[in-house]
């Protein structure tokens, strides 16, 4: 287990959702976070939140779809904070809307965050880790990078497209015989305020697929994956698993049960739409969105489907060892 406390933890999409769950679980554990993100009121709450939590922060504004403002804010992180032991990218943006309906500047632009942040995240990460030939890299991945859904293929696509670069590449620090690990963390429905800021053209207010799981429940597998990296990828809650499975046995039926239901599911029945966008500018420049989304009342705080993850060897000795005691307790009464 690689811990991180004292350790310099670089977090991208910092300021919100996921990105700001995880960096309060790492001021938690003791950090020293650098927060990347672009709105600045949202970037300084954070830094709050990690000292709060124990941890320290320093913020390092920048749009992850810019490779050299991602290589230029690793480098400073370099120098004012020193090596970086984890990199994770959780940064993302994306459009609500049919395939038919988003301009092409809106599916690029939706691919250059959400796709190539991720990729330009990486590249910063082993620049400098590669020299050392030490660190863990987390991607923030989702169950959607194995099984696309209506109104989301700019996001469905990006996540699909993670999954193959990191493949890639992981099998690259293997040939090389690199001592730097590189893990995916797959992500369920979450409630963050994705639905209240991403740019929406339906009109009903965008929702997640039930069911629905608190920002926590994935800050703290993300965290757990950057201590344990030693695993290649990682699955948060019942959802994420039973699509997953579902995709590898019927992928036609489902198919036709997204058709049927994918649309109505991802739209709340009485909320109208925001009219907000943090597709261009970010919606946090003036305003504080935290962790949270709009869905509380109807969200988990907790999966035992993580722990049963994380401990699945635990788990199978467990299994193994009831299964021969009941066969040793029967063969004694017979």
């Amino acid at each position: 287990m690689a811990a991180v406390r004292g350790r310099v933890v670089v977090v991208t999409g910092a300021s919100g959702g996921v990105g700001r769950a995880v960096v309060r679980e790492l001021g938690a554990r003791g950090a020293r976070v650098a927060l990347i993100a672009r709105g600045t009121t949202g970037l300084g709450a954070a830094a709050v939140d990690v000292g709060t939590e124990g941890g320290s922060a320093q913020i390092y504004e920048a749009d992850v779809a810019d490779y050299d403002q991602v290589r230029e804010a690793a480098a400073r992180i370099e120098a004012e904070m020193g090596p970086i032991s984890v990199w994770i990218n959780t940064a993302f943006s994306s459009v609500f809307a049919k395939f038919i309906d988003i301009s092409p500047e809106e599916y690029k632009r939706t691919t250059d965050v959400t796709y190539l942040g991720y990729v330009w995240g990486t590249k910063a990460a082993l620049d400098v880790m590669a020299p050392r030939n030490t660190g863990t890299i987390v991607q923030t991945g989702s169950a959607l990078s194995q099984r696309g859904i209506p109104l989301q293929s700019a996001y469905c696509g990006a996540k699909h497209a993670i999954k193959g670069f990191t493949e890639s590449i992981r099998t690259e620090l293997l040939a090389d015989k690199r001592d730097i690990h590189l893990t995916l963390v797959q992500l369920p429905a979450v409630n963050t305020p994705q639905f209240d800021w991403v740019l929406s053209k339906l009109r009903r207010h965008p929702q997640p697929v039930p069911p629905i799981y608190q920002p926590e429940v994935a800050a703290r597998a993300i965290v757990y994956a950057a201590e344990h990296p030693e695993r290649k990828e990682y699955w948060v809650g019942a959802t994420t698993a039973a699509t997953l499975l579902a995709q590898r046995i019927a992928p036609a039926l489902v198919d036709r049960y997204l058709a049927r239901t994918g649309v109505d599911s991802q739209q709340t029945p009485d909320k109208p739409p925001t009219g907000v966008s943090n597709l261009w500018e970010p919606a946090d420049e003036n305003a504080d969105y935290g962790a949270h989304g709009s869905f509380d009342d109807r969200s988990h705080s907790r999966s035992p489907q993580v722990w049963l993850s994380q401990h699945r060897k635990a788990v199978a000795m467990a299994l193994a060892g009831a299964a021969a005691t009941g066969a040793a307790i029967k063969a004694l009464r017979h």
